[in-house]
This record gives C-alpha cells, sequence and structure tokens, in this order.
C-alpha cells in the first residue's frame, strides 16, 4: 500500500505540474483581459479552484463534481439484477458444488465458455487463491464475474454507461436469499489506480509468482493489452491454446532466479491441465488463450472510454465555472477543454484502432467453444463481414476495430468526446489521416472497416455524409 501511494503521489505532482503551466497560461489571459477572479486573494486560490482537475483519478474526487462516483444512479446490468432479486421477480438457484455461480451467469447472460484461470494471488480472495486453487473469471462484452472454489463471496462488475466500472460482490450462503451488494470503495484501491488509466476500471496483470501463488512484485509486474510483447503476458495465469514459438509467461512457478525466472518452454502450448488441479471443479477444463487476449484487449478499451468520458465531463464542468466567472457565453469552448478532448480521444482513438498492437510471430488457436462463440454475435455487413471476426495469425482482428465501437458506454459518451472521436475515426477510414500513427491500417483495412461501420452502426452513415458535406 506504500509503495501504492507513493506511485499514485508522484503521478498527481507530475498532473499537478501540468495543471500549473495551464493556470499559468489562464492567468495571462486574465492580466490581458484585467480582471481579478479573486480580489485581495492570493493566486494560489486560482490554483487551489483547479485541485479538482489534478486529482480527478482519486477516489475522493470521484465522489464529487461532476462524477459523483457512487451516488450517481447507475444502469449496468448488474445493478439491474439486484433490483429483480430485491423486488423479487428474479431468483438464483444454488448449486451444491459451485453456490450461485451457474445461475447468476445465466442471469447475466455471461457464458461459462468465457472462462479463464488465474492462479496468482491478486484479487480479494487471497486466502483461497493458488496454482491448486484458481480463481475462474468469466465475462461478456461489460461484465466481469470471478468465482474461486469455497469462497466467501462471488465478485461482480459490470460497466455502468457513465459511470464505468461498478463493483459488487455477492455472498455464497447457502439457505440465505441471494443478496448483490455494491462495493463501497474497497475495489478501486486496485482498480481505479494509473493501471487503469486513473479511473474505475479493469487489469490483467501478467506477474511472477511462487509454488503458492503469491507475486514476486521484486521481479516486476506488466499489465497487459494487445500492445504487450507476447513472452510478457500471463504470468500467474492458466493458458490453454497453440501459439507455435511464440512463449509466454503462463502455466508456470516463478524460480528464484532473477536472470531466468521462468521456464516458457515448460508453459507453451498446453493443451490440457489434468494433473496441474482438479479440473473438474470448474464449468470449462480450460482457460482458453483467445479468451484471454480478447480480456486484455476489452478491459483497457472498457478504460480508455471511461477515461474519456471523466475527462470530458471534467473539461465541460470546468469551462463552465470559468465562463461564468469570466461572464463569457456559456457555449464558449476553451483551448484547454478542446485540448483535454483532442489528447482523451485521440488515445481512445489509437487503442479502438489497435496501433501498437503486437505483431504474432505464430497463428494462435484457442480449444473451447470461445473462438466460434465470439465470433458469431455479430453483427454483420451485406458481405457477412465482422469486427469480430478472429484473425490469430499476425494480428488478434482480421478488421482491426474494437467491437465495443457498438457499446452503449461509447455511444454514451458526452456529445462533444464522440464527435470528436468519430469524425477522427472517419477521417482515418477515408485515408485523409497522414499522421502515421494508423500506417498500420491498409487502405483495404480502413475500407472494410468503414463499410462494415457504415451497414452495422447506427448513425453511422449520417455521420459520414455529413462530414463529408462540411465545410474545411
Amino acid at each position: 500500500m506504500i509503495c501504492l501511494l507513493l506511485f499514485t503521489g508522484s503521478w498527481l505532482w507530475l498532473e499537478g505540474i501540468k495543471r500549473v503551466q495551464q493556470i499559468n497560461a489562464l492567468t495571462e489571459t486574465i492580466g490581458r483581459h484585467g480582471l481579478r477572479l479573486f480580489a485581495g486573494k492570493p493566486i494560489a486560490i486560482v490554483l487551489l479552484s483547479f485541485l479538482p482537475t489534478i486529482l480527478n483519478a482519486g477516489l475522493l474526487e470521484l465522489n464529487k463534481e461532476p462524477i459523483h462516483y457512487k451516488t450517481t444512479p447507475v444502469c449496468d446490468r448488474i445493478y439491474l439484477l439486484k433490483q429483480q432479486l430485491e423486488a423479487g421477480t428474479a431468483r438464483l438457484e444454488w448449486d451444491e458444488q459451485r453456490g450461485w455461480l451457474p445461475s447468476v451467469l445465466k442471469h447475466l447472460q455471461v457464458p461459462a465458455w468465457s472462462q479463464t484461470l488465474v492462479f496468482s494471488k491478486t484479487s480479494l480472495q487471497i486466502n483461497r487463491i493458488s496454482p491448486a486453487t484458481p480463481r475462474a473469471i468469466y465475462f461478456n462484452d461489460d461484465t466481469y464475474v470471478g468465482w474461486v472454489k469455497h469462497g466467501d463471496v462471488i465478485e461482480l462488475s459490470a460497466v455502468d454507461p457513465e459511470q464505468g466500472a461498478i463493483f459488487y460482490v455477492l455472498p455464497q450462503k447457502k439457505n440465505v436469499q441471494a443478496k448483490i451488494i455494491r462495493d463501497q470503495g474497497d475495489c478501486l484501491s486496485c482498480h481505479s489506480s494509473s493501471k487503469t488509466k486513473g479511473v474505475p476500471g479493469y487489469l490483467v496483470r501478467s506477474v511472477f509468482v511462487d509454488q503458492n501463488g503469491q507475486p514476486y512484485f521484486g521481479f516486476g509486474s506488466t499489465t497487459t493489452d494487445h500492445t504487450t510483447p507476447f513472452d510478457k503476458r500471463f504470468g500467474g495465469w492458466y493458458v490453454s491454446g497453440m501459439h507455435g514459438r511464440m512463449r509466454h509467461q503462463g502455466n508456470v512457478i516463478t524460480r528464484d532466479d532473477l536472470s531466468h525466472p521462468v521456464d516458457a518452454d515448460k508453459g507453451a502450448n498446453l493443451t490440457n491441465f489434468s494433473g496441474m488441479f482438479p479440473v473438474d471443479d470448474y464449468l470449462e477444463p480450460g482457460s482458453d488463450i483467445v479468451a484471454l487476449m480478447i480480456l486484455e484487449h476489452q478491459s483497457q478499451m472498457h478504460n480508455l472510454i471511461t477515461y474519456a468520458s471523466y475527462e470530458c465531463r471534467h473539461a465541460l464542468y470546468y469551462q463552465q465555472v470559468m465562463n461564468q466567472v469570466l461572464k463569457r457565453p456559456v457555449n464558449h469552448e476553451t483551448e484547454s477543454t478542446r485540448s483535454r478532448i483532442v489528447s482523451a480521444g485521440e488515445k481512445l482513438l489509437r487503442y479502438m484502432l489497435f496501433s501498437d498492437e503486437y505483431k504474432l510471430q505464430a497463428p494462435v488457436r484457442g480449444l473451447s467453444e470461445f473462438s466460434r462463440r465470439f465470433s458469431s454475435q455479430g453483427p454483420r455487413d451485406g458481405k457477412g463481414r465482422s469486427l469480430r471476426d478472429l484473425d490469430l495469425e499476425r494480428r488478434i482482428f482480421r478488421y482491426p476495430c474494437s467491437f465495443l465501437i457498438y457499446s452503449e458506454s461509447f455511444n454514451k459518451l458526452p456529445l462533444p468526446m464522440l464527435n470528436y472521436v468519430e469524425e477522427r475515426l472517419i477521417q482515418v477510414l477515408q485515408g485523409k489521416d497522414h499522421s502515421g500513427e494508423f500506417v498500420h491500417l491498409s487502405p483495404r483495412d480502413r475500407a472494410i472497416i468503414l463499410e462494415i461501420l457504415v451497414q452495422t452502426k447506427a448513425g453511422f452513415l449520417d455521420k459520414v455524409n455529413a462530414l463529408n458535406h462540411k465545410k474545411p
């Protein structure tokens, strides 16, 4: 915890320096206009008035204007089930081997074939997790379920369209009415940090672990996504599937040798886990490599959508405050607001178009139903193409644009942010961006992605037409 606080403090200080630079520019503007915002008060008051933007990733700031993380009503998938259970319109069925797990997965429409298994002690129920009793994670596009054998609770989280990741627990108690409880902030000590882009969100970590599942943090750890080199991934996870000559850190215990901590060959291309842990305790026999790769991508995609939303909301809120103070028109857009929208929007755009994606050095093949079932969920254009179509030879997706562009959280981005990201996306797909950030997309890639979106994403064709007729 001390290390976390020190790291966060350093990050906030760097953010503070950036904000001071913005404040200096503001004071120069104020000086040119001959205005005194705070008559008789030192300029430090101005600095303090901007501290919320410095601390916008802090736990305290989440509960203040304009986010109000704890008190703003949510409508995520788990909250809706919570309401149904409390109203008596839904009921969970108890399973003698796994408690509420099979029933809650069914109600949340989270498939068992999404199962991944992690044996590092890096989550809530660390005393229950080990290489012999890995934690199972199940997920769909917006919901995550964590289960541990003999665990006290089932861990739940879902993405609210406006507030981002919301966390819950479901106590594993037989003969008691199932009750979903929203977390009051404990989860955010890990799930709202630099590893989640500074917002309530998700992370897939690769760590070195001992025979009990305890991480060797002294060896380092990696928060992974689709840009992470393959040999840095999956430490502390079970990984089933084929990946040729590529190596990862999964399936193995760390040796006490900093120069050569894992035997990656030993954990490579595993097709079953017999003898490693009691496979029959779990809903599925494996921990599919493709499911893990999708989990890595979508966890940080969720974070970047939430980050873009929070940044835009903060920028608009403080713009409103300054416009009132300076008696400017209500809709006057400041350079600071535009800069924050552009910065967060570009980060989201680059990630959703898979800039800097790690290039696969060998084909990847999962062993479960995951690849087929995931791809089958569409939507598809008139030629049968979908953003869910997998490549797995050179890269994850055949058409590299994130399927979460269809998500409610993306569609509910604040309008200035949504307009910016979609306009830039259209520019890139039409070949009008020459920045070099998207050179990995061939003209054919761009044309096909644009065709898919025009035919499958509501309102996208209208935006393309409007942008084509927009005056320079």
